[in-house]
């Protein structure tokens, strides 16, 4: 009877320790576990855009659903923390991009706030971070990608629903066989960045869709698998002919 109660206390023991891990990995990815199918990995998080220049990025919304605006505006994070490795490096951080949405009544609304070209990320994308103010409005953002065939896609990266400054980051899921889902290297149609990253998509709770939310974003990033690039030899070809 003692046996099997210690046996019983070790099992909910392991459970409680499982469900911690499990929660860890789940509200903060860990880049080296994602499709980590071999030892050989160079990660490193770099900068994807700073939200620095005027009119590289677009707000839409239906013309049906309200009227949007961006712009950039003075400001930073004061939590954010500098890029490893650009310490001493002169790099403008100064703006953040603005977005601000006049709904014409209640209802299912999407806005989109796209890139004004596609954003290539080289190497094999880990994870996606990006710093939001949401304003502690009950939304959902989304990630919107494009893999390495120019397939789309959107990555759910989490609620608005919190006050000031927040780093949202969501994990890209790997391709199980290198056909399905989003594919980011293949070896069989050469050599070019395997993820672009397209912008983002606000969808709105219909209960709060209403008068004008304002949105920020700055300090769009990503850890990323530079294994292959940085280990490739300078005699090497490179297959992009």
């Amino acid at each position: 009877m003692k046996k099997l109660i210690a046996i019983m206390m070790c099992v909910c023991a392991l459970g409680v320790v499982f469900a911690q891990q499990s929660s860890t990995s789940l509200t903060d990815p860990d880049p080296a576990v994602i499709g980590a199918d071999s030892a050989k990995q160079a990660l490193r998080e770099v900068s994807v855009d700073m939200f620095e220049r005027e009119g590289s990025w677009n707000a839409h919304i239906s013309s049906d659903n309200g009227v949007i605006t961006a712009r950039l505006f003075d400001g930073s994070p004061a939590a954010k923390e500098p890029l490893t490795g650009t310490e001493n490096e002169n790099i403008t951080d100064e703006k953040v991009l603005g977005v601000k949405v006049e709904f014409f009544r209640r209802g299912i609304n999407s806005f989109y706030i796209k890139s004004a070209r596609p954003i290539p990320i080289e190497g094999v994308t880990k994870t996606v971070s990006v710093w939001v103010a949401g304003r502690n409005q009950g939304h959902s953002l989304y990630l919107l990608v494009q893999d390495y065939f120019g397939n789309n896609f959107e990555l759910y990266m989490g609620s608005l629903a919190f006050s000031g400054w927040k780093k949202l980051t969501v994990a890209v899921p790997p391709s199980p066989d290198g056909e399905r889902g989003i594919v980011q290297q293949s070896a069989y149609y050469g050599d070019r960045p395997g993820l672009r990253i397209v912008g983002f998509r606000v969808d709105c709770d219909p209960m709060l869709a209403r008068g004008s939310y304002y949105i920020y974003f700055d300090d769009l990033r990503a850890v990323t698998d530079l294994y292959d690039i940085e280990n490739h030899d300078e005699d090497d070809m490179v297959d992009n002919w």
